[in-house]
């Protein structure tokens, strides 16, 4: 986690002395991604691709949707370069159980682009919410298929 927040760090632009300013504040800060999350978690909650694994479909009778969106925001603030720390567990423990699938990752990655849409995020700060995104597929998708 610390090595993404290290290359998340603000960029410098050539030849300016100026630092662009992180994509937390691009992105509007933690009202802006709360409101963000909240739409994405909403469709990952009516996921049909999503809802046919039972271990998903278990881990969301356990967990509730407030207390997920609340991490999944902490952890969209901390890693865009925000002041707010994620204190949950890492992707993988987070999801070893849950023997995610390429497919399923990609319709997960599929909502996450239709939200970032909707919000009207600019291709360049979705670019780089996917690329960050693309950083845990390895913790989280169990089963190729």
């Amino acid at each position: 986690m610390a090595l993404l927040l290290i290359m998340m760090a603000p960029l410098m632009h050539a030849g300016d002395q100026k630092s662009e300013p992180s994509l937390y504040n691009r992105l509007g800060g933690a009202y802006a991604i709360a409101s963000v999350v909240d739409d994405f978690i909403e469709r990952l909650l009516v996921n049909d691709v999503l809802n046919a694994n039972p271990a998903i479909k278990s881990s969301r009778d356990r967990v509730p949707k407030a207390g997920l969106k609340f991490h999944v925001t902490m952890m969209v603030s901390e890693v865009t370069g925000g002041p707010e720390k994620y204190t949950g567990r890492t992707m993988k423990d987070s999801h070893v159980h849950l023997n995610i699938t390429s497919q399923e990752w990609d319709a997960m990655v599929a909502d996450f682009k239709v939200t970032l849409a909707k919000f009207e995020v600019p291709e360049k700060e979705q670019q780089e919410l996917i690329a960050i995104v693309a950083t845990t597929k390895a913790d989280i998708v169990m089963s190729a298929n």
